[in-house]
């Protein structure tokens, strides 16, 4: 059985705890602009608001619940799934922490496109390290296989649960939301090509590896 080069496997590592650092950091930078998140942001600050936890606080206590979820699902958790979960978060308190607060929209208006440029630079290098999903992206995929729904009809599904749970709550909706919504996708695979690792060459008895491309999903 073939196996990753030690060197190919400290760039995957790299990728995914760069990925995820990234991805926590962009997610703060959409807070500061204040003009709208990405669907688990929109639950993750209206949660915060709620318990008075940090951002960050709240995306690992749910990124844990959601992992839970996973064992109904017989689904199976990865490095990167476990990572997600305490990375991102970690990643969100320390970026709010360092950012100052911006009110002018010449400011927050650029700052919100460049957080969601880079969440899919951050989205593709995490994806691309092939250290399994994240723990949102496994649910719906668990939710797919379970139901025999498509699994666009279970991303809507829970993300619109999602948003509209975050806002009640007190979550910020606005053009960041729809911008995201729009634009994540195609970022997402652009920037997974960007980073793709190669894969070992093919033995005999090569292991196959299946491209992580049709698996993006927002975290």
């Amino acid at each position: 059985m073939s196996t990753p080069s030690g060197g190919s496997v400290v760039r995957r590592l790299v990728q995914l705890y760069v990925g995820l650092a990234l991805y926590g950091a962009s997610s703060a930078l959409l807070v500061e602009a204040g003009l709208g998140l990405e669907p688990w942001g929109v639950l993750h600050q209206g949660l915060a608001e709620l318990t008075g936890l940090s951002i960050g606080v709240v995306s690992i206590i749910v990124g844990a619940i959601v992992l839970l979820l996973w064992i109904p699902l017989r689904q199976r958790p990865g490095l990167g799934t476990v990572s997600n979960v305490f990375v991102v978060g970690l990643a969100m308190d320390a970026t709010l922490a360092a950012v100052p607060d911006v009110r002018a929209y010449g400011v927050r208006i650029p700052l919100m496109a460049a957080a969601i440029v880079l969440n899919g630079a951050a989205t593709g290098l995490y994806i691309a390290a092939r250290f399994g999903p994240g723990p949102r992206d496994g649910l719906m995929t668990g939710l797919h296989r379970r139901t025999g729904r498509s699994l666009r009809l279970m991303r809507t599904a829970v993300e619109i649960a999602v948003v509209a749970t975050g806002f009640l709550l007190g979550g910020t909706i606005g053009v960041g939301t729809v911008v995201y919504a729009l634009a994540i996708g195609p970022l997402a695979q652009f920037f997974l090509r960007v980073f793709a690792v190669p894969a070992p060459p093919a033995g005999p008895a090569a292991v196959v590896v299946r491209s992580p491309r049709r698996a993006i999903l927002r975290r």
